[in-house]
């Protein structure tokens, strides 16, 4: 019977997720009208449940019907419940689409951790809880706070510091010093640095693209990125690279900073090749893993063989063999999913994350105040190339990177820092709303002082009676169009 269930679960959840994945695209249609798209969203959110739901009583049955699972799952209902009514009450004009991929991805990511370990899926689930009760209110500083724009020196100086300090008390993991300890938790800061960095970029340009400015940010984001080489994070190292030289040509429009930062980051490549042990060893594993599979080989060819084994269908929750991937709940989540789940929900997981990333440069497109707009895009930049750099390095289309799948990999740090990302990008949706709604607003007015003061002059009599009265006619209608 539990075969049967497991089974038929297979579809159900695909169908499910690939329904929710095409209502993100095709909400987003220009045809379609705001009560089209509110319908759409609603459909989403029954879509995440009936799935949640239905994953959940695979893992119920398949674990011996533990009854801390069914508390589990209850306790996440009630989690996603409180996320979209405080959205809904107090930031109504929010994305909805942001807000429902980011429950959808977090539903996937406690699915997959409560089938890898339900300790880490516990551990998880606290830390998304705090971590949602802090960044509830960013939207609202986002939308209200008008000197983030002037602390330029500020993040500079605080990014360098933090990054100084793992650099040298840090605590080493897999061969880099990624983070340290405070009251015996794990805290990775340079999950937190990418965004202080992008506002410090953004500030930076703000002031000015004169060459000087340019080479001022340069020499500071070089500071970051040295740091984080030194520290042998060469994964952050190498998003911190991307989203400067993306935010230096948007705002200087000058191919050839981009050219030359490029050609730059290659010859560090190579650099860094031959200087860092762990560079070859992952370069080693990602050219032929089988040939060194008993050591630097095993975790790219077991991934391989996880997404193969799963097909275009899964092997059904509980049914694969995920955890002979070696970190499988941090960096190689994507490949359990692509096991148990299958490639077709995969390939939705993928299309949700790069519906989000539209959405990031959507908002950035819109911005009128090119520092906002430069935030929108960094913070976007970073999310994409971190799934990019994620999932690229599971299926060996890239080195190994060890970075994690934002909102689905195990990870305080990397939850929270992606959970502050998205409530910024709702904050600038919410300043977007605002702006625009001032600027109506001044227009009505205008609009309406320029009649009330051509009502009160009346048309001379006479032989320029007509002429005049044209005149007065011609210089409303310039008034109304400014």
């Amino acid at each position: 019977m539990l075969h049967l269930i497991t089974e038929l679960s297979k579809y159900t959840m695909i169908i499910l997720f690939a329904l929710y994945t095409y209502q993100c695209f095709s909400a987003l249609k220009r045809s379609v009208n705001k009560e089209e798209q509110a319908e759409k969203f609603r459909s989403q959110v029954i879509y995440m449940y009936l799935f949640h739901l239905n994953a959940y009583a695979v893992l119920y049955l398949s674990m011996d019907k533990n009854p801390e699972i069914l508390k589990f799952y209850l306790l996440q209902v009630a989690f996603f419940a409180v996320v979209q009514i405080c959205y809904s009450l107090f930031y109504r004009r929010v994305s909805r689409l942001v807000v429902n991929n980011m429950c959808m991805l977090m539903c996937i990511g406690f699915v997959m951790l409560t089938r890898l370990s339900y300790d880490h899926a516990i551990k998880q689930f606290q830390i998304a809880v705090v971590s949602m009760a802090l960044t509830m209110l960013i939207p609202y500083f986002i939308s209200r706070f008008k000197y983030l724009k002037s602390l330029t020196w500020l993040y500079a100086l605080a990014g360098i510091t933090m990054l100084g300090v793992v650099a040298v008390l840090g605590a080493v993991s897999h061969g880099a010093k990624l983070s340290f300890s405070v009251a015996g938790i794990a805290v990775q800061p340079s999950e937190f640095i990418k965004i202080i960095f992008v506002f410090f970029v953004a500030s930076m340009f703000y002031e000015s693209t004169e060459f000087i400015q340019v080479a001022k940010a340069t020499v500071i984001a070089g500071l970051h990125v040295i740091i984080l080489v030194l520290s042998k994070d060469l994964g952050a190292g190498l998003i911190f690279f991307i989203a400067y030289m993306v935010m230096l040509y948007v705002a200087t429009r000058k191919l050839y900073y981009f050219a030359g930062g490029l050609f730059c980051g290659s010859v560090a490549s190579v650099i860094a090749y031959h200087l860092f042990n762990h560079v070859r060893v992952r370069v080693v594993a990602w050219q032929d893993p089988l040939a060194v599979f008993e050591r630097e080989g095993n975790q790219v060819a077991n991934s391989l063989f996880a997404i193969g084994t799963g097909g275009w269908f899964g092997m059904g929750l509980n049914q694969g063999m995920p955890n002979k991937i070696p970190e499988v709940k941090q960096d190689f989540i994507f490949s359990a999913v692509a096991e148990e789940l299958g490639g077709i929900f995969a390939v939705c997981l993928i299309l949700v994350c790069v519906s989000c990333f539209l959405m990031f440069l959507n908002i950035a497109m819109q911005m009128k105040d090119s520092f906002y707009k430069l935030v929108a895009l960094g913070l976007g930049t970073i999310y994409g190339f971190q799934i990019l750099l994620s999932v690229g390095g599971d299926i060996k289309f890239i080195p190994s990177t060890g970075v994690t799948l934002p909102l689905v990999s195990y990870g305080g740090s990397s939850l929270l820092s992606t959970l502050i990302i998205f409530a910024i990008i709702q904050g600038l949706y919410l300043l977007r709303e605002r702006t625009e709604a001032e600027r109506l607003s001044e227009r009505k007015q205008r609009s309406k002082a320029g009649t009330k003061n051509n009502s009160k002059k009346k048309p001379p009599q006479g032989k320029g009676g007509i002429k005049s009265h044209e005149e007065n006619i011609h210089g409303t209608k310039v008034e109304e169009f400014d």
